[in-house]
This record gives structure tokens, C-alpha cells and sequence, in this order.
């Protein structure tokens, strides 16, 4: 019976969501997952630990590590001067070259899309030579974390948001720019997965609704954090 509800039983075939929006199930190979979990060990051991940001004094549920910036709701910093007052470890070469290769992807999944305009890559920022992030925010999720409906909107550059997903499946909610509220649709992000928003989809709100227990691949397990999901986004703050 479990076999109906994997991810593999889901149609998991790029796709544009909405105008702006990619979505590329199974970008990262087993061997890229596996590696980038290592790399999220090293994160962890600072100078800036995993952490939980407070909103309007709530602590979100998840625990996150700011590479190249630290993030406070409003704001950049190069130092996380609401967790230790330490300077964050620098945003990563090879995230830049991983970023502009899934913006890469994304453009080749609007190109074959018909119901796209022909510049849609164009007119969305799906420019992979141009792609510059120099910031991402890790993000843990635990078995009972959840994510709000939001929007990115703490950047001065607007180019697009590069999301990777590890560990466990969750159920990912992309809205509109408008509000809260429907139309939105429920994707199944599964590890390995990445998904891309920018253009006029730039500012959609968006949220994890719930993290799926005991979903991740062999590969992709995050046994040593007691499983769950690793949400990496890639984003250009326009700040120097």
C-alpha cells in the first residue's frame, strides 16, 4: 500500500507551476544529495549553529544556518548578531555554479513549455550566465516543522529563488502574489528536487504545509538529525 503514495507513483516530469514558477523534480543525482548532506555537517559546527529565527517574538519551527548572510526578518547581516554575534561562514563557489545550472535547467523547461511566451526565459531572469546569489538559507526541518504561507521579500535584487530540497518528502504550497490564500497548489518536494521562482512569481507567497515521515531515498536519509528535510534557497540580496 505504501508503494501507491511514494513520490515515485506521482507524475514527477519538470514542469512550470505558474508564469515564473519551475519546478525540476530529480535534479540532483544520489551522489549530489549525499555530498551536499556532508556538507550541511560542517554547517552545523558554526561559527553561527543552526538556530531558530524569531518572528514578532515567535521562534519559527525550523533551524537555520545563513551562508554568505545571516537573515533576520527585515534584514542582512554579515554577523549573526541575534544567535552569537559571529560573522557566517561565506556563501560557497560551487552554490553559485549549482544555482546558475538549475536556473540553466529551469529556462530549458520554459523553453519546451507551450503555454510560455517565447521570452519567457528573458522576461523572467532565467539568465543562468547572470545568476549571482550570495546568499542561502538552510533551513531544517524536523517531522512536526512547518513554514507559513510568505513571501521572499527581504531582497533588493530580484532575481529568482533557487530552492533545493534533501531528506524527507514535504508538502510545499505556492500561492499568489496577492494574499494568503487560494489559488495556490500542494507539491510533493521530494530530495533532490529543485524548484525555481522569479519574474512575476518572484513574490508568491508560499510555505510547507508538512514534512512526510520516513520519505527520503537511501541517499538522501537524514538519520543522524533524526530524519527529516533540508531546504537550501538561494537568493541575491543586492547588498554588498
Amino acid at each position: 500500500m505504501e508503494s501507491l503514495f511514494a513520490d515515485e507513483a506521482f507524475d514527477r516530469r519538470p514542469r512550470v507551476i505558474a508564469p515564473g514558477a519551475v519546478w525540476v523534480p530529480g535534479f540532483l543525482d544520489a551522489a549530489a544529495q549525499t555530498w551536499i548532506i556532508r556538507q550541511y555537517a560542517k554547517w552545523q559546527s558554526g561559527p553561527v549553529p543552526a538556530h531558530a529565527t524569531s518572528i514578532a517574538g515567535h521562534p519559527m519551527s525550523v533551524r537555520t544556518i545563513g551562508l554568505g548572510w545571516h537573515w533576520q526578518p527585515g534584514r542582512y547581516d554579515r554577523h549573526a548578531r541575534d544567535v552569537n554575534g559571529q560573522r557566517v561562514l561565506s556563501f560557497p563557489d560551487w552554490m553559485t555554479r549549482l544555482g546558475r545550472r538549475v536556473v540553466s535547467h529551469a529556462a530549458e523547461v520554459v523553453a519546451d513549455d507551450p503555454d510560455s511566451p517565447a521570452d519567457a526565459p528573458n522576461l523572467w531572469g532565467f539568465l543562468p550566465e547572470e545568476y549571482s546569489p550570495d546568499v542561502a538559507l538552510v533551513n531544517y526541518y524536523d517531522g512536526q516543522a512547518k513554514m507559513g504561507m510568505h513571501q521572499d521579500k527581504d531582497e533588493l535584487d530580484p532575481a529568482p529563488v533557487v530552492s533545493l530540497s534533501l531528506g524527507d518528502t514535504c508538502i510545499f504550497r505556492f500561492g499568489n502574489t496577492d494574499n494568503r490564500n487560494k489559488p495556490y497548489e500542494d507539491i510533493r518536494l521530494a530530495s533532490g528536487g529543485a524548484f525555481v521562482f522569479g519574474g512575476p512569481a518572484r513574490f508568491a507567497f508560499h510555505g510547507v504545509t508538512k514534512i512526510l515521515d520516513a520519505t527520503a531515498p537511501e541517499h538522501g536519509r537524514l538519520d543522524h538529525l533524526g530524519g527529516g528535510r533540508i531546504n537550501i534557497t538561494m537568493r541575491t540580496t543586492g547588498r554588498n
